[in-house]
């Protein structure tokens, strides 16, 4: 059985009082083995990954097929019904580098659609929604996975030779990031409406309003119409990118000055995905209360530190919980270069142009602070009615052995409750870049080697021979996601 936040915690308090009433002190071996049963059930407020261990050996060796057949077929084994979204993009991804087109983007369609009607119903919820964990809500999709997803269903159209429809998503990639901090404004004006913000709730400056990669597609093809002037818009929006974006595109610009020059002959286009999605882990913390304030301390596992100081009127003294915070790390790559190579013959090698890590860590600072603020007012209110409601367990016991027990349960069941929601999904890749070589019109037998920091060659791709005109857009993609 598996019980929301408020349902697990409430029943929990009604059982305490319940179980105290119809067995007294002679059956406390019951008393703690019911409330292990409930603690059992907070399962539904953990973020679980172990499950996903055979999924990505899957992934490391390319199996792609296989790996989104494995996820399909036991769905339920590693998505609870909450995490729709989380199960839509990572088979819909999977489905994508096993270049099975039209089902990736029936999926990700999917995520995207839902991934804006549980925005609007978190809206819709506002304040009487503070309360509750993240973890026993909807997943609704970080930013950064909102963003992409439409990248990989405009190379999914492409790929079909589709250009109306790609060229829609990549509308829709800058449409997006240029309403980010509004998505967030509307959430925090929401919750500053409930009685229960003890501090006003604030949204964090966003960076990310141009999509170097979604302007690179977008170049290409519109070039590939033959529309210049359009794609010179495009070009010069990618250096914009590096202009006033310098802690996203903290690596060198690639060189495309060659990329506008008309020319009679065939250019193919190289795009490879590579690395690992961030993930999310948690960070302990503890609040200890005083009069008219809560304080918030961080630990090294030696020592407690201050971190931060909420002024709370009519808070008393002497109160102590933990809870815990997700933050996000990046997982980078074992890749150091992409050559690229031409009937044997090494002809270029790749160069960066988006780093979708960086991406996904700046667009997760946004939410940061609300995060921060909700996880507070939600433990220290919890916290507080399960102080209060143990101590009428002590009137009607007496304390002795069963209000001890009790006491302890039920606060490891508050504690279980505030367990940080890790939820991401797994298989967008860290890095993407690009390279693009001018050829006689022909036929090529194209492999893309992935090399790692020692110059050991990690895995080649063979992408078997490809047919090249000096007309349209010949795109070339690869993937390696290690």
């Amino acid at each position: 059985m598996s019980l929301s936040s408020g349902q697990a915690y409430h029943l929990a308090k009604k059982n305490q009082s319940s179980m105290v009433n119809s067995f007294e002190i002679k059956h406390p071996a019951f008393v703690v083995f019911a409330l292990g049963v409930m603690l059992t059930s907070c399962a539904s407020w953990q973020s679980q990954k172990e499950q996903f261990v055979e999924v990505d050996k899957k992934v490391a060796m390319q199996d792609f097929t296989s790996a989104a057949m494995t996820l399909e077929a036991s769905k339920d084994t590693y998505y609870a019904k909450k995490d729709r979204v989380l199960y839509y993009l990572d088979v819909g991804l999977l489905y994508h580098y096993s270049r099975n087109s039209e089902k990736s983007n029936d999926l990700l369609t999917r995520a995207e659609e839902a991934i804006d009607e549980l925005y609007t119903s978190s809206i819709s919820k506002g304040a009487a929604s503070l309360l509750l964990n993240d973890n026993v809500m909807d997943y609704d999709g970080e930013d950064y996975e909102d963003v992409y997803l439409n990248v990989f269903k405009a190379l999914n159209y492409l790929h079909r030779n589709q250009f109306d429809p790609a060229f829609v998503e990549v509308r829709r990639i800058n449409n997006k990031l240029s309403h980010l901090k509004d998505k967030y404004a509307k959430l925090a004006e929401e919750y500053n409406k409930s009685e229960d913000a003890k501090k006003k709730f604030t949204v964090a400056t966003n960076q990310f309003n141009n999509s170097a990669l979604g302007r690179y597609l977008s170049m290409l093809m519109y070039r590939a119409e033959g529309k210049y002037d359009d794609a010179r818009i495009d070009m010069e929006e990618i250096d914009k990118a590096w202009q006033s974006q310098a802690q996203l595109y903290n690596f060198p610009k690639p060189n495309l000055e060659k990329y506008l020059e008309r020319t009679t002959k065939a250019k193919i286009n190289i795009l490879s995905f590579v690395g690992k999605a961030p993930q999310l882990f948690a960070r302990n913390l503890t609040i200890h209360t005083f009069k008219d304030a809560v304080v918030i301390y961080t630990s090294d596992g030696k020592e407690e530190k201050e971190l931060d100081v909420i002024a709370w009127p009519k808070m008393t003294s002497g109160y102590h919980f933990k809870f815990s915070l997700p933050y996000m790390e990046k997982q980078g790559t074992k890749v150091a270069k992409v050559v690229v190579e031409l009937n044997g013959s090494p002809v270029a090698e790749l160069q960066q142009i988006e780093s979708l890590e960086n991406a996904a860590e700046d667009t997760y600072k946004l939410k940061e602070g609300i995060t921060y603020l909700k996880t507070i007012i939600r433990t220290v209110t919890k916290g507080i009615l399960n102080e209060k409601a143990n101590r009428e367990l002590d009137k009607k016991t007496g304390g002795g052995l069963l209000g001890e027990l009790t006491r302890l349960a039920s606060s490891a069941l508050v504690d279980a409750s505030e367990n940080a929601d890790l939820r991401l999904s797994r298989y967008f890749p860290a890095r993407a870049l690009v390279g693009e070589i001018e050829v006689e019109p022909g036929t090529y037998t194209v492999t893309l080697k992935y090399y790692g920091a020692n110059g050991q060659l990690l895995f080649a791709d063979y992408r078997g021979e490809i047919s090249v005109s000096a007309q349209g857009l010949n795109l070339v993609q690869s993937a390696y996601l290690q």
